[in-house]
């Protein structure tokens, strides 16, 4: 588990900081199924806004693509079906990122989201402020 999530980390630092183009025609690799979708979300991210896209960088650096994934249900809810779910206002973000703090569960089955205390309140919003941007 730890080595998936330290090539998607890496895989998520290469993707970010691009590279020419004679770079990217002469790549021939294929990334691992399980980190398709994440690209997906660093080529969205190009248009985001300075404080989405920090929300962006927070979740590549986090663990949180463990056990989530943008459009799909992973482990925990995919973060489109949160956006779905949940009303885009400051009073949910700050409930949002102490629920990420806290952890918690039954909201979204029986499974825990263990807690994130090292995460300060500020970096939690700016990662639910983007999962809430993915509002369909």
């Amino acid at each position: 588990m730890k080595k998936v999530l330290l090539t998607s980390a890496i895989a998520l630092a290469l993707i970010a900081c691009g590279g020419s183009d004679s770079e990217k025609k002469t790549e021939t690799t294929t990334p691992p199924t399980s980190m398709v979708e994440t690209p997906k979300t660093d080529t969205a991210a190009a248009a985001l806004s300075p404080e989405l896209q920090k929300g962006v960088d927070l979740i590549a650096k986090s663990d949180c693509l463990t056990c989530h994934k943008v459009s799909e249900k992973l482990i925990g809810p995919a973060y489109q079906d949160v956006a779905n779910k949940y009303e885009n206002t400051p009073a949910t973000v700050k409930m949002l990122a102490e629920k990420v703090k806290k952890g918690g569960k039954g909201v979204w089955g029986e499974v825990a989201m263990t807690p994130h205390d090292t995460l300060s309140l500020e970096n939690a919003e700016e990662m639910v402020k983007y999962v809430l941007s993915l509002k369909k």
